[in-house]
């Protein structure tokens, strides 16, 4: 039993011509930026800014996205140099399976499986509360138990998340250009909101809301036992808030704000020219992001004192501390039509990971079934938008939101390995892209983003190890059987 076996790069490509295996390739360039900005833009700048800012950064907080997106962009050029390598579905599965191996590459597939779908039930779940807001404005009141989980505020079943996940899977079965134009529209909707909170929100910032631009660090006793970032826990540091180590705290936290960039790899399939366009996607919608996060970031914290941001919605709350509920409403509508386009992509990255592990038999076949009309894996899409609906009417997140995050950094790290070790296994590959200053730039990725991970609750790491653990008994019990690469090279078979 081979656990390392490797599938060569040229049969990975060979793989996405096979009849009935085949997606069509329908995205520019700019489509790719449009999924990157689409799926990053949403919850990152309607809900954390508020928490993060008053919990660990203080005015600072745009200093901590900024950081966040120095780890995204190591990590993004080291994808870059694998997606325009390697144009197949499945991001790090399978370039995973290129360079570390097949067991390393089905734990990092399941791995994706865990952080997108739980990333677009967590997304559905705070799509339902902007949408219970906004028609509370217009005086539609829905009841409490049509709007949460079983146990939470008398909720029995979140019915606004549930069909939003089903409609956007429709979408996503009728086929991926049909759904790059949907969020090609609501991108362009929620850039449109973004800006406005920056030219609009500029206009009412107070300089004495930015003193102490950095806040002095003071113990947080709130934050203890499993709940306190492993870091702390190895090295028995006292969790502080505000501060150089608030804002390092806060890394943490506004990564979430960041998931998604690595979307764009997994359309590779599906890109006209891969080895042009996905580099550009990829580095592409990160800039565009990151400049938005920072820019807006500083304008909210100069607009109203940091401790009293709001957690839920900061963006809109900013603007009726202000006596202007205009804007405010304006800015819920964004965060509605949004955090759509974010539930969209991650469920497109989800299905074309399940696409990809199926086609490579590690799981049955028929997940990777594709439309004869539409040219999607239609089943793996369908049973993924089922589970994915489940888990957002039923099932409260907030706790294993922090699963998408350590989730998302062990991909990046695997890949950014994977990248050294393609340079030296594989040198006569044609790389349209090549990450520069390596072995620097893969190396400080890596340990970019460990840091960041242990810098997440000892309980994330707890549930991120039992997700893998149940990973590893259907890869022993199933995948290794029927994995095409091991079954060609069992005796008896070419």
């Amino acid at each position: 039993m081979n656990l390392l076996r490797t599938k060569s790069v040229e049969q990975s490509i060979k793989d996405t011509e096979e009849p009935g295996h085949r997606l069509r390739r329908d995205l520019s360039a700019l489509d790719l930026v449009v999924f990157g900005i689409g799926v990053i833009v949403g919850t990152g700048i309607f809900v954390l800014t508020g928490q993060v800012a008053k919990d660990k950064a203080g005015p600072a907080v745009a200093l901590s996205f900024i950081l966040a997106a120095v780890v995204c962009a190591l990590a993004a050029l080291c994808y870059a140099e694998f997606a325009s390598t390697v144009p197949v579905a499945g991001s790090a599965y399978t370039f995973s399976y290129a360079t570390l191996g097949e067991f390393p590459a089905w734990i990092i597939g399941w791995d994706l499986i865990l952080e997108l779908a739980l990333g677009a039930a967590v997304v559905s779940v705070g799509w339902s509360g902007y949408f219970a807001s906004l028609l509370d404005s217009a005086g539609l009141h829905l009841p409490a138990a049509i709007l949460n989980p079983p146990g939470s505020n008398g909720g029995v079943v979140n019915v606004p998340a549930i069909a939003l996940v089903l409609v956007v899977t429709a979408l996503l079965v009728l086929g991926v250009k049909i759904s790059s134009r949907v969020n090609a529209v609501v991108v362009v909707v929620k850039v449109a909101v973004v800006l406005l909170v920056i030219v609009a929100g500029a206009f009412f910032i107070k300089g004495e809301n930015y003193h102490p631009f950095i806040p002095p660090s003071q113990p947080n006793p709130s934050v203890k036992g499993a709940a306190a970032p492993l870091m702390q826990v190895i090295f028995g540091i006292t969790p502080v808030s505000y501060g150089w180590l608030g804002i390092f705290a806060a890394i943490a936290i506004v990564f979430f704000a960041y998931i998604g960039f690595d979307i764009v790899a997994t359309a590779a399939e599906e890109a006209r020219r891969p080895q042009r366009d996905l580099p550009i996607g990829l580095i592409g919608s990160l800039v565009i992001t990151a400049i938005l996060y920072a820019a807006v970031s500083t304008v909210v914290a100069g607009m109203q004192n940091y401790k009293k941001l709001s957690d839920a919605a900061p963006l809109a709350d900013a603007f009726k501390a202000v006596g202007h509920s205009v804007f405010a409403t304006i800015i819920d509508v964004g965060a509605v039509v949004g955090l759509i386009a974010v539930v969209l992509i991650l469920l497109l990255g989800q299905s074309r990971v399940f696409f990809a592990m199926s086609r490579d038999g590690l799981l049955p076949p028929w997940l990777s079934v594709i439309h004869p009309r539409f040219g999607t894996p239609w089943l793996s899409t369908v049973i993924m938008g089922g589970v994915v609906a489940v888990l957002a009417g039923f099932i409260p997140l907030a706790k294993l939101a922090e699963l998408v995050n350590i989730g998302t950094l062990f991909a990046f790290l695997l890949v950014s390995v994977g990248v050294l070790i393609l340079r030296r296994t594989r040198p006569d590959l044609p790389r349209a892209f090549r990450t520069p200053f390596v072995p620097v730039i893969p190396i400080l990725s890596v340990l970019a983003c460990l840091f960041v991970m242990i810098n997440l609750p000892l309980e994330t790491w707890y549930r991120f190890l039992a997700w893998m653990v149940i990973g590893a008994i259907i890869y022993f019990a199933y995948g290794r059987h029927h994995s095409r690469v091991g079954l060609a090279a069992a005796p008896g078979r070419s």
